[in-house]
């Protein structure tokens, strides 16, 4: 069987990478596929701030002090057990194979969805007042440092194994194309313990201002070789692409280190795709618009979700496999195209995911990182059993 990552490295010049969770990589049959077809992983929720808060919805998992630019402040209890056991694993691999390292991409440090509602509330008790703006920008810098110094510092052992970080995640509104605000569905309570669409982060900001920080934080103490990235879905929507290329804009204007722009290294365009949505030319435009503001864009999330009259019965699923695999190849040929006319435009593909039954979109969830509805799902490269599909083929084939 060809090997994915180097038929990608030939034909396009990048990297190719896969989502994994930690009950994924306890399936050895699955962890066998990652290191030789992928070079890089993404965890899907284990270095999100709802896992590092130890998983701690409801209420804040307990307080300490420390010190921030020479003040003493209170702060959550933070948990990185979770996510250090695969970085473990990954270490081992690492060192066993040291001609093909496994590499990791941090994701992700702000984000609306996954962060308990308690964060944003004085005391860190939900049924508190919000806090002001000056005391959620102390919250913020501590987090981010806090991970990015636990991860990637200097004297980190994971800090060798981290080549990107998404800073922040899904800030911009699909119905109105301008920042992800409190009150993007009607029917959602802000007091719920997490969200789905309403922004507890814009709630207590009224603009882009933690945008602008977290990624100011994130220049501040992250390594200057790591990586740093906005991440989103529905990214060739031509009203939220505007607003996407507002944000991307705004944060090359900040300041961070005198005379020097604040660092943001590729736009991550999630890829999160139907069987017949969007039209090819949408994505095409994406690239090339992401690209005139950040130079380079990495598909972070890629999958294709399946037809609605797909059933997951034999007859259905060749029929389905043959399709999939031409919309995979109208996909890639796209990138090709970007890379071909532009130079290195886009600098990675990660597909959310390795084989069907473990994907996102199987199982239902009304918050981030879950499926809205349920039904079969075929999204990915390999299929129950583990072996690859005709989509797999597209990708695998260096000629």
């Amino acid at each position: 069987m060809a090997v994915l990552k180097n038929a990608v490295k030939q034909k396009m010049g990048c990297f190719v990478g896969t989502e994994i969770t930690s009950f994924e990589m306890k399936d050895e049959k699955l962890w066998s596929l990652i290191p030789k077809h992928f070079q890089t992983v993404t965890f899907g929720n284990e270095l999100k701030p709802e896992t590092l808060f130890g998983r701690s919805r409801q209420k804040c998992p307990g307080i300490e002090t420390t010190d921030l630019n020479g003040e003493s402040i209170q702060v959550p209890t933070l948990d990185f057990s979770v996510p250090e056991q695969m970085l473990d694993k990954i270490m081992s691999w690492n060192e066993a194979h040291k001609e093909e390292p496994l590499k990791v991409r941090g994701h992700v440090l702000v984000w609306h969805a996954q962060t308990p509602e308690w964060f944003f509330h004085e005391d860190y008790e939900k049924t508190k007042p919000y806090v002001d703006k000056e005391c959620m920008n102390k919250r913020l810098e501590w987090y981010i440092r806090s991970v990015l110094t636990h991860f990637v510092g200097e004297g980190s052992k994971y800090k060798d194994l981290f080549y990107g970080w998404d800073v922040v995640n899904e800030a911009v509104s699909d119905e109105t194309g301008t920042y992800r605000s409190d009150h993007e569905k009607n029917d959602e309570d802000l007091s719920n313990d997490t969200h789905g669409s309403n922004s507890s982060w814009w709630h207590v900001y009224e603009s882009n201002e933690y945008i602008l920080n977290a990624f100011l934080y994130a220049n501040k103490y992250a390594p200057a070789t790591l990586e740093l990235y906005y991440n989103d879905y529905n990214e060739f929507l031509p009203a939220k692409m505007k607003g996407i290329v507002e944000l991307l804009k705004a944060v090359k204007a900040l300041q961070g280190a005198p005379g020097v722009g604040t660092r943001i290294s590729a736009m991550g365009m999630q890829g999160h795709y139907h069987m017949d949505w969007p039209e090819t030319e949408l994505i095409s435009e994406a690239i090339r618009t992401y690209a005139e503001v950040v130079e380079h864009v990495q598909i972070t999330e890629l999958d294709l979700k399946a037809n609605k009259d797909y059933d997951a019965s034999p007859e259905a699923k060749k029929k389905e496999y043959a399709k999939q695999a031409e919309r995979y190849a109208e996909i890639y040929k796209i990138m090709q195209d970007a890379n071909e006319e532009g130079g290195n435009v886009v600098t990675g593909i990660i597909f959310w995911g390795v084989a069907d039954h473990y994907s996102w979109l199987q199982f239902f969830s009304n918050v981030g990182g879950g499926s809205r509805e349920v039904h079969p799902q075929c999204p990915l490269l390999f299929d129950d059993n583990y072996e690859p599909k005709p989509a797999y083929y597209v990708f695998a084939d260096s000629e």
